[in-house]
């Protein structure tokens, strides 16, 4: 699994949160992470290969301009992710 404890270089799999919905043509701009949006939200989640990498994603995603809520590297069940796009949002009224 990856940790913050086990990797002190940052690498492993990280959750971030953003207020706004991101367009899932932003999706192509983060390749092999995937993409979830919902009411007010958006959330991006996958491998992160170390610090500096990590830094880069949040300079892009700071670039885009919606508001960071969150960032957090999570434990994995170290099973490769396909990045995919999911909207969870609710339709009609």
């Amino acid at each position: 699994m990856n940790t913050a404890a086990t990797d002190p270089d940052g690498s492993g799999w990280y959750e971030i949160r953003l207020q706004g919905r991101l367009d899932p043509r932003w999706a192509a701009c983060f390749e092999g992470m995937a993409l979830t949006t919902g009411p007010g939200f958006t959330q991006i989640a996958g491998p992160v290969t170390d610090q500096a990498a990590l830094h880069g994603l949040l300079h892009r995603l700071r670039d885009i301009g919606l508001p960071l809520v969150s960032v957090r590297q999570v434990e994995t069940d170290d099973e490769p992710r396909p990045p995919h796009h999911t909207d969870r949002s609710t339709r009609g009224a």
